[in-house]
């Protein structure tokens, strides 16, 4: 598959494709990144703890049986881990502190690298949260957003992972989005099995940083439930453990989704309620009491003008074509997953592939969402 299929960005940085290594503390080093995740477009090593406090507290976590990094020499531990990395994808490093100082130190290290850093936000074991690190930053949101601020100042590309559920979550996603972070890495749990997908839609629906989404991807299909819900990238922890080859599975199947649609994560119909706002591409013209009004009051839109956004859009392109489907043309058209013969006879009529229709609607989501009132 070609490197190129894919255009995902953060920042300054280019992903070959939308997956990702999560994170495991004591586990994702570069052996094993090299061994299980070469073909990602992402591998985040660590947790690395940079200060004595942080150190300790692992130092406990793995006297009580838990696998954890600890070194006397945590910054040349993290700058030959970046090295010993097989080419290819992109490098992040997690990364834990108490205080500040080391944080800004690691920004620097990393940046210079061409690496991100990512901010452990996440981390819910008491020794870490009883020092201030990890989860416990989800609690101090005054004290994250000085974080996120200082380390920004450092010029490199910054993730902030975060744990689901445990305060108020579009609230934290708008605080780390307005104090400069590049990237949103959300373990999106709840109780009992599986991710929550509705607030991965919640989520997308509040930020415009680019969304990493984590919480049991085991398969193809658990990954597609975060994509269509708004992740630009799904990251793979333990799954990778049960299967060794799950990230090169999943690669292979995005690949060939990307090839045949052309939009990887492209949303569900907002018609069924499961739709983020990106949806609204697909909407109809809005003449009828749907949860499609919903979504544009959202956008700060009156029907009216979201129908001349789409129009306007619209004009100059194959969209504007479609004189004998619903509405008069393809830009009121649906996901090319649904059936429908009136847009299938124009596509072939205009000689337009499935691909290259979605591509065209990716746009088109982009444009409303860029020149929303909210946006």
């Amino acid at each position: 598959m070609s490197d190129n299929l894919f255009d995902i960005r953060a920042g300054i940085c280019s992903f070959k494709n939308p997956i990702a290594l999560a994170p495991m503390g004591g586990i994702t080093d570069s052996n094993f990144a090299n061994e299980k995740a070469n073909d990602a477009g992402l591998v985040i090593l660590g947790g690395y703890n940079l200060d004595s406090a942080t150190e300790k507290a692992a130092a406990d976590m793995v006297a009580r049986g838990r696998e954890e990094f600890v070194s006397e020499k945590p910054f040349e531990l993290i700058e030959n881990e970046i090295k010993a990395v097989n080419s290819g994808p992109v490098i992040g490093i997690n990364v834990r502190s108490s205080t500040i100082e080391p944080l800004i130190e690691a920004a620097r290290l990393v940046n210079d690298a061409g690496a991100i850093l990512e901010l452990d936000a996440h981390c819910r074991q008491k020794e870490m949260t009883d020092i201030g690190a990890g989860q416990a930053l989800l609690g101090n949101l005054p004290k994250l957003r000085d974080w996120i601020s200082r380390i920004k100042e450092t010029g490199v590309i910054l993730s902030v992972k975060v744990r689901a559920n445990v305060v108020d979550d579009i609230e934290l996603v708008q605080q780390i989005e307005e104090a400069g972070a590049d990237i949103l890495h959300l373990d999106a749990m709840q109780e009992g099995a599986g991710a929550d997908l509705n607030l991965i839609k919640n989520v997308r629906d509040s930020t415009r940083m680019f969304l990493i989404c984590n919480n049991s991807v085991t398969d193809f299909e658990t990954a597609k439930d975060m994509f269509t819900r708004g992740a630009d990238m799904i990251s793979v922890a333990r799954g990778l453990l049960q299967n060794p080859k799950l990230i090169s599975q999943l690669v292979t199947n995005m690949s060939m989704l990307q090839e045949d649609m052309g939009w990887y994560n492209a949303p569900k119909h907002v018609c069924r309620g499961e739709g983020d706002l990106r949806g609204l591409t697909f909407c109809c013209l809005p003449v009828k009491q749907c949860p499609v009004h919903g979504k544009i009051e959202r956008l700060g839109l009156t029907a009216q003008e979201f129908a001349d956004l789409k129009m306007e859009f619209a004009k100059g392109t194959m969209l504007e074509y479609g004189d004998s489907t619903c509405f008069g043309s393809l830009v009121w058209c649906c996901k090319i997953s649904k059936p429908c013969f009136l847009r299938d006879g124009v596509l072939e009529t205009l000689g337009l592939s499935d691909a290259e229709y979605m591509r065209l609607k990716k746009e088109l989501a982009d444009h409303i969402l860029q020149n929303s009132k909210s946006h």
